[in-house]
């Protein structure tokens, strides 16, 4: 990127913003610094790009203009990227994926390495926690993308469902459970239960398939409440209670026969695992690769 272009993203996410303070988060720059950017554009183009008169940032007509003509150019070097890669063939670059927590303990490092065999010049920095902290993410554009589980607001973002999770329920192989094929919703309140915590994706599923049958958490006999998956496990193979985790996240447990998995009488409890990006994102060369690798990568074998 030249001085140019990166001018035009300063003024680009002023524009969208409408806020020098959230400019200078985004794009890690002073909130001075941002004014300078914006001023040397402005007497380039001899033109006021921004109207501060009222209590909001508008653009003026000029700014209109260099807008959308901004938006096209700063897509065309990203195009510009993307074709010389393809002759030198190497694709490099890094790319910083957030992932909740499912996805970033059980399924991406498989992903990864599979795809760092084929492309090993790109460096791929993976952040993991919960849902909400990957959305907090996502918004100060410290990550490229990322992948959820549980509900997101959609109003900035693009959401495309990736993969579907069934959730079960793990109890420990001398439970009175263990003898049965399935049991109800229902029975859960009669047993101690282990819950993630606030924010967490898993809790979120598990709270509205609970509601959907009548139940709060309020019902529920909480024994514990953890922040990880894998505390969850080791408590319930200690016999502190039972919980419900995604099917990916038992896959070592129920191998070795540790955890055993139980499925509901009432319907199966089934989300999406999403991919979540900015709407209007350019998306860098190398990270466009990892996306259409995670596509059309097969899961299915992660849980044979």
């Amino acid at each position: 990127m030249g001085m140019e272009d990166h001018k035009l993203k300063v003024f680009c996410t002023v524009a969208e913003t409408r806020s020098f303070s959230k400019t200078s988060e985004i794009i890690h720059l002073t909130q001075p610094a941002v004014s300078l950017q914006i001023q040397a554009l402005e007497e380039l183009y001899e033109s006021k790009l921004f109207d501060r008169s009222s209590t909001s940032i508008n653009l003026t007509p000029s700014g209109e203009i260099l807008y959308r003509y901004a938006k096209e150019i700063l897509t065309l070097y990203a195009e510009l990227g993307k074709e010389i890669g393809k002759i030198t063939g190497l694709i490099k670059g890094s790319i910083t994926i957030g992932a909740s927590t499912t996805i970033g303990n059980y399924i991406l490092p498989a992903v990864i390495i599979d795809f760092k065999k084929n492309h090993p010049k790109i460096k791929i920095n993976v952040l993991v926690g919960n849902t909400r902290r990957i959305l907090d993410h996502l918004n100060s554009s410290v990550i490229d993308f990322g992948l959820v589980e549980g509900e997101t607001s959609k109003s900035k973002i693009k959401v495309v469902p990736f993969i579907t999770d069934e959730m079960a329920f793990i109890i420990p192989p001398v439970h009175p459970w263990a003898k049965k094929k399935s049991i109800s919703v229902l029975d859960i309140i009669k047993e101690p239960f282990i819950m993630r915590e606030e924010g967490s994706g898993t809790r979120q599923m598990i709270e509205k398939y609970l509601a959907g049958h009548g139940i709060t958490i309020g019902d529920l006999s909480i024994s514990l409440v953890l922040g990880s998956t894998e505390a969850i496990k080791d408590a319930v193979e200690g016999g502190m209670g039972i919980s419900i985790v995604s099917r990916w996240a038992a896959k070592k447990e129920l191998k070795y026969g540790s955890l055993k998995l139980i499925t509901l009488k009432e319907e199966k409890m089934i989300r999406n695992f999403s991919l979540i990006m900015p709407n209007n994102a350019v998306v860098p060369h190398a990270a466009a690769e990892f996306l259409s690798f995670l596509k059309s990568y097969p899961y299915e074998d992660l849980l044979s």
